[in-house]
């Protein structure tokens, strides 16, 4: 007797039903290891800091959440130019995570040479549902650290800014209108790394996502960054694993393609056999995959 397909419900978004398309916006549907592997993160953290030391606790905002934790490039200030500065905007689905849990990304850019800047800022559920206050708050931290790059011996032209998941969000968004909101001029950063983001939250809206984050059209338009591809002015590269969700992929694909149509300089890098989180690990290793493209975009040698 031939078994029936299981029945779905009405199609929303693409080819996707409601609960397809709510599952595609779940990192543990996907990633079922993914307490273990943030657990290697958070101790892979905790090893940088017993390497490197406490960072420098800096405030760039007036709020509390507006914090940031600077780990100096060893021998920083030695030299007239400075040292390169790669910030980091972490993720969490807009809810979880913070600097401190992400330090390990830290080590192979000091290594190198390079000053890793990590943010704190604001989370939805503190800002009531509003991604536009957490927005403004990348924002603003970019803007402080190039503005006062020379004051812990960075080189303001040699700033990079990095993101995972909905903290490839914010940095896009930072880095396509933010930067502009801020007075920044358009050569402030020299490259972009976004990895596994998301740069329309037209079908995030859709979501289950919806019931923590308070859409509006207004916020949709604003904080998506493929509808602003003409303020991207800095090189980009984007990557994705492909055991991430379908969504996630299809995110970074059409990201991709869309600033390629615009002759946008811009690289993909598919990492093949890794999920959400899986990818992310890579970045401390200079070898791994993400490590080596960090580095290579910075144009520092792996030590």
């Amino acid at each position: 007797m031939q078994q029936l397909a299981p029945s779905r419900g009405p199609i929303v978004w693409l080819d996707m039903d409601q609960e397809a398309l709510d599952n595609a916006y779940d990192q543990l549907i996907y990633a079922p290891n993914r307490d273990l592997v943030l657990e290697r993160i958070r101790a892979a953290g905790d090893r940088t800091r017993a390497a490197l030391g406490a960072p420098q606790r800096i405030a760039y905002g007036p709020s509390e959440h507006e914090q940031l934790d600077l780990f100096r490039a060893p021998n920083a200030g030695g030299g007239t130019a400075g040292a390169p500065i790669y910030i980091y905007v972490h993720g969490g689905a807009w809810r979880a995570s913070n600097a401190a849990a992400n330090a390990f990304i830290a080590e192979p850019l000091n290594a190198a040479g390079a000053h890793s800047v990590l943010l704190d800022f604001i989370n939805v559920d503190q800002a009531g549902g509003d991604l536009v206050a957490m927005h403004r708050q990348v924002s603003r931290a970019i803007a402080w650290t190039w503005r006062n790059a020379k004051s812990f011996g960075g080189d303001p032209d040699r700033l990079y800014v990095m993101g995972h998941s909905s903290g490839a969000h914010l940095a896009s968004c930072a880095l396509s209108t933010g930067w502009r909101e801020e007075g920044l001029p358009p050569t402030f950063c020299k490259g972009a790394f976004l990895t596994s983001g998301m740069y329309d939250l037209e079908p995030v809206r859709m979501s289950k996502r919806s019931a923590y984050v308070k859409f509006t059209d207004q916020m949709e338009h604003a904080l998506s960054a493929i509808r602003h591809l003409g303020g991207l002015v800095m090189p980009v590269m984007l990557a994705y694993g492909t055991n991430e969700t379908p969504e996630f992929q299809r995110q970074t694909k059409d990201f991709f393609a869309a600033l390629k149509a615009t002759r946008k300089p811009v690289e993909l890098i598919v990492a093949q056999g890794y999920n959400h989180f899986e990818i992310f690990e890579t970045a401390a290793n200079p070898y791994g995959l993400l490590g080596r493209a960090m580095l290579r975009q910075m144009g520092l040698a792996r030590r």
